[in-house]
């Protein structure tokens, strides 16, 4: 009796452990906001800036014209993070300089800065950046000057 009981239970916790990976969504219900994805967009630094974590609880930033969604380290790059400088912007040149000034980076409402002033190891350090960000994080975009670039 005691091993039935057993097997019971493990059959139980089984059936239970497989059950609770099953997610239930209503194929007709619409979708929650937080939960819509940009596939591939095109930003200016003015659309690009609604995207800092405050305004849309989406964060996005911009290294050498694409627009990365960094929503999943939010803890870095969203409000009171490290990094909250560069959510919603172009960080290209403030990762450059290894700097989280404020200074370092373009005001939205100027040109795309074209980074052409930068020294060989700060051009050294915004492509390591690069590629840490195009392991990590999905690329949503590109920055330009108009969305219709």
């Amino acid at each position: 009796m005691l091993t039935l009981i057993l097997v019971l239970i493990v059959i139980f916790f089984l059936a239970r452990s497989i059950l609770s990976d099953i997610s239930v969504t209503n194929p007709f219900g619409a979708k929650e906001k937080e939960d819509e994805t940009i596939i591939e967009g095109k930003f200016t630094p003015l659309t690009l800036a609604k995207y800092n974590g405050k305004d849309s609880p989406k964060v996005f930033i911009a290294v050498r014209k694409r627009v990365f969604d960094v929503s999943q380290g939010s803890s870095f790059y969203g409000p009171g993070g490290p990094y909250a400088n560069f959510a919603g912007r172009d960080a290209s040149r403030g990762l450059a300089l290894n700097s989280f000034d404020i200074a370092c980076l373009t005001p939205i409402t100027e040109p795309i800065d074209d980074l052409a002033d930068l020294t060989a190891p700060e051009i050294e350090s915004l492509d390591h950046w690069e590629e840490h960000f195009e392991n990590k994080y999905p690329v949503v975009g590109t920055l330009s000057e108009n969305e219709k670039a």
